[in-house]
C-alpha cells in the first residue's frame, strides 16, 4: 500500500523542533517515533495516531475518527483520522496528541 508522501513531509515539518523524533516505514505505510515509541503514522491519505485509553475512546465519538483496525482486530489506543479532516489546524492538533502521549513513555 503507498502512503501519502506529501503527508509524511507535513508530518516531518510538525516535528522539525522536537528532540527524538524518527520515521520508520512499517504497516504498508510510514511511521514517527519519538526516542523509539511510536506517535503518529500515514497509511494510505489517513493519519494514525497513537493516544491513551481515555483519549481514544473520547476520540472515536468525533467525526472522520476510527478505530485502526490493519489486522482485522483493532489495535487499542489507536485511531485513524480520516485524510480529509488534516488540514493545517487539524494535522496540529493531532500530531500534538501522539506527540504527549509517545513523550510520556520510557524512551526505547
Amino acid at each position: 500500500m503507498a502512503f501519502d508522501e506529501a503527508l509524511a513531509d507535513r508530518i516531518r515539518d510538525g516535528f522539525q523542533d522536537v528532540d527524538g523524533v524518527t520515521d520508520k516505514r512499517m504497516f504498508g505505510g510510514i511511521t514517527f517515533m519519538i526516542h523509539g515509541n511510536m506517535a503518529v503514522g500515514v497509511m494510505g491519505d489517513d493519519l494514525i495516531v497513537r493516544l491513551g485509553a481515555e483519549a481514544g475512546l473520547a476520540a472515536l465519538t468525533e467525526p472522520g475518527i476510527r478505530a485502526f483496525d490493519f489486522t482485522g482486530r483493532p489495535m487499542k489506543n489507536w485511531i485513524v483520522v480520516d485524510g480529509d479532516r488534516l488540514d493545517d489546524e487539524g494535522l496540529a492538533r493531532w500530531l500534538r496528541a501522539g506527540l504527549d502521549f509517545a513523550s510520556s513513555l520510557p524512551p526505547k
